[in-house]
């Protein structure tokens, strides 16, 4: 397996991960009986559990670019040092964010932000 694609299936259990906290933040908030319901009239999920589940969310939302972008590359035969470089500035920028947005720390949380999307810029800009 190539580093890029590594990058990608840990960048998928980093997403996992996420989704293990949200739901331990949200369950010690609001209990599990009204987890495991059907969720109407649920109330919201605050402080560092609501900042983990929206983390989580964000992941979500750029695990599809990158790895759609990881993908292309493979298959484009398009791999260098540039797309080394970006999976592993997404990878770790990622991690920072997660740690950071639920830390509660904004600006900081913004420029890990960025350095990922960097990382997929790198990527995209080889394709």
């Amino acid at each position: 397996m190539t580093p890029e694609l590594t990058l990608l299936v840990w960048s998928g259990i980093l997403a996992f991960v996420q989704m293990l906290v949200a739901v331990a933040g949200a369950q010690m908030q609001v209990g599990l009986p009204a987890l495991v319901g059907n969720r109407e009239d649920l109330p919201p999920i605050l402080g560092w559990a609501g900042r983990a589940r929206r983390a989580q969310l964000n992941m979500l939302e750029y695990l599809v670019l990158f790895a759609i972008l990881v993908l292309v590359a493979q298959i484009a035969g398009k791999t260098n040092a540039m797309t080394l470089l970006g999976c592993q500035l997404f990878f770790w920028a990622r991690l920072a964010y997660a740690i950071v947005y639920v830390a509660g720390v904004p600006w900081l949380r913004t420029l890990v932000w960025l350095v990922s999307a960097i990382g997929l810029l790198l990527i995209l800009l080889q394709l």
